[in-house]
């Protein structure tokens, strides 16, 4: 039987949260220590564990058929490689930073300037589009350290909380792209790995649909009852059940968590009573 070969990135965080995406959609793995390829338990998957920058040529190659990596990798050595699944973690930025003390106004300011980075394909492209000339210097490793030894005057990498920026003097000026972990197919899977992509797939789907959403059950008087459910929607209409307290009943719906503070305080202006909120494990629509 046909196995889909996936990759995965061999360490750091893409990794954890790679392999906990995998179990939460149901799929074993025994990951032995130092283990390059480890096959699935109970599903025909092989688990690549590559350098995350050699992803992308795997891809294109057709020695995987599919991928856990960053959006920004993607686009910088993945041209055209479809992404078929965003998967809403690792989350990042590719920016430009400048020194602190430095000013500026516009992307015209880097006209002439140094650039150092390790996104050479992604910066070329941003400066062509906003027709700048600047000079880059392809750095692999801390970056940061490029304008403070004088190498630079600019930055360009990726950009998670901001810290490591401010511990080494910089400044975001420029965001080029916003970046997550998403599934990338292979140009060259075969039909029978692409069915069997098609169900991870909806899996994924299921799973994230789940963290997006909370699980919600309170209760209300009788007569509330229309304005609640004119805040609560739900999948299709939220489920009414009469309570053993005469004149109220038990409303269970869907709340995004994006907007769940804001429509829990609606609710409670409303006579919702004994509210309880319970995260979603798995969203089947």
């Amino acid at each position: 039987m046909s196995k889909l070969k996936i990759a995965i990135q061999k360490s750091g965080r893409l990794n954890e949260d790679s392999l906990k995406l995998l179990k939460d959609i149901g799929v074993s793995i025994d990951n032995g220590k130092d283990q390059l390829k480890v096959s699935a338990r109970n599903f025909p998957l092989e688990v690549f564990y590559l350098r995350n920058g050699d992803i992308p040529q795997y891809l294109k190659d057709g020695i995987v058929d599919a991928a856990i990596i960053g959006e920004n990798v993607l686009i910088e050595k993945g041209g055209t490689i479809p992404i078929i699944e965003k998967l809403g973690f690792s989350t990042c930025k590719v920016s430009i930073a400048i020194p602190k003390s430095a000013s500026y106004k516009s992307i015209q300011d880097l006209q002439g300037k140094r650039i150092a980075t390790s996104y050479p394909n992604t910066v070329n492209q941003f400066l062509k589009e906003n027709k700048v000339d600047a000079q880059l210097h392809i750095i692999n490793g801390s970056v940061e350290i490029a304008p403070n030894i004088g190498l630079a005057d600019a930055i360009v990498d990726i950009v998670s909380s901001g810290s490591t920026l401010f511990k080494n003097g910089l400044k975001e000026v420029e965001v080029l792209l916003k970046s997550e972990a998403v599934l990338a197919v292979s140009p060259l899977i075969s039909e029978e790995n692409r069915s069997i992509l098609n169900k991870i797939q909806f899996r994924l789907q299921s799973v994230l649909k789940g963290r997006q959403n909370k699980y919600v059950l309170l209760n209300a008087p009788n007569e509330k009852i229309e304005d609640i459910i004119n805040i609560l929607p739900g999948m299709n209409s939220p489920s009414v059940l009469p309570l053993a307290r005469t004149g109220w009943s038990s409303i269970h719906s869907v709340i995004n968590k994006n907007e769940f503070w804001e429509v829990i305080d609606e609710l409670k202006e409303n006579g919702a009573e004994g509210i309880l909120v319970c995260p979603i494990e798995n969203m089947v629509v």
